[in-house]
């Protein structure tokens, strides 16, 4: 089992381009399945696999581990496309894992900050603190852009393009795609280019956007880090973190009138489905706005 996984993640990372995390979530799912295959029925070979060997260790995983319905599934992606592919290549007589059903998600709705939130966390870094500037830019273009945050830590200088007011990003699935950067971020990325990143530089640095005090690029950790950072100094209790401006950002564009398709466009989401998302939340700010000021509401 474990020689078939190395050769399938290979065929993921080879054939397939899909991205390190992907391949390191696939793998820890595979080995995860692996190990508790024998230690549960001494079976080690992928041909041994039967129908309740993957149910027994879902509900196992469900029950011991307390794994949400969305964690099942994607360990469960995870096991149908390495027995799919063991079946095309021959490796296996029947593809098992295809006649298990996926659990049903559980229907939530992302948080959000309201506008003037959003906007009293950006104006409130206006001083001239070592790398306000900087936290300012990247702030502004989460919010501005909906960028996921390791599309952020990612963004480089050559796809930057603030004269068109855009910038170009690699998302999941490899897949790039051009987001409009809005005149707030533009101008906060002038401040922050011209004025800061300069002094930030070092014979370590490449041509990431956001530096280091170091002159390195930034990890998502450090992205989280400042996020919460300047929530805190703003004075806002609400748990902020990079995706929330994300959500903030496409919840937003629907309440003012953009287009679904434009949005998923923006979002780099695959799927509408997974915009629709969005719709709830619109729909449920517009019955809590009835319900507040509707004299019979």
């Amino acid at each position: 089992m474990e020689r078939e996984i190395d050769r399938f993640v290979r065929f993921l990372a080879v054939e397939k381009g899909l991205s390190d995390n992907y391949q390191l979530s696939v793998r820890r799912s595979l080995e995860t399945f692996a190990g508790w295959l024998e230690k549960e029925h001494g079976v080690e070979d992928a041909s041994g696999v039967k129908l309740n060997h993957l149910t027994g260790y879902l509900a196992s995983r469900k029950l011991d581990n307390r794994l949400a319905a969305s964690s099942l599934r994607v360990e469960l992606i995870a096991l149908k496309i390495f027995f799919r592919h063991l079946a095309g290549r021959g490796k296996i007589s029947e593809d098992v894992a295809a006649q298990v059903d996926s659990p049903k998600l559980e229907k939530y709705l992302p948080e959000t900050l309201n506008e003037p939130t959003v906007r009293k966390l950006l104006e409130s870094i206006n001083d001239t603190r070592p790398l306000a500037r900087r936290d300012r830019a990247i702030l502004e273009l989460l919010y501005a852009s909906g960028l996921r945050v390791s599309e952020l830590t990612n963004a480089r200088l050559e796809n930057l393009f603030l004269d068109e007011g855009a910038i170009r990003v690699t998302g999941k699935g490899n897949k790039t795609r051009i987001v409009p950067v809005g005149g707030a971020a533009r101008n906060a990325l002038e401040a922050y280019l011209n004025g800061e990143r300069p002094r930030l530089v070092s014979r370590q640095t490449g041509s990431e956007i956001f530096l280091s005090k170091w002159g390195k690029k930034l990890t998502t950790t450090r992205i989280w880090q400042i996020v919460k950072e300047r929530a805190r100094l703003a004075g806002i209790d609400t748990n902020v973190y990079p995706h929330l401006l994300r959500h903030s950002f496409a919840t937003h564009l629907l309440g003012n009138g953009a287009d679904l398709r434009v949005i998923q466009e923006l979002l780099g989401h695959a799927d509408i489905s997974t915009t629709q998302i969005y719709t709830h939340v619109d729909q449920k700010h517009l019955r809590d706005v009835h319900r507040k000021f509707h004299p019979r509401g």
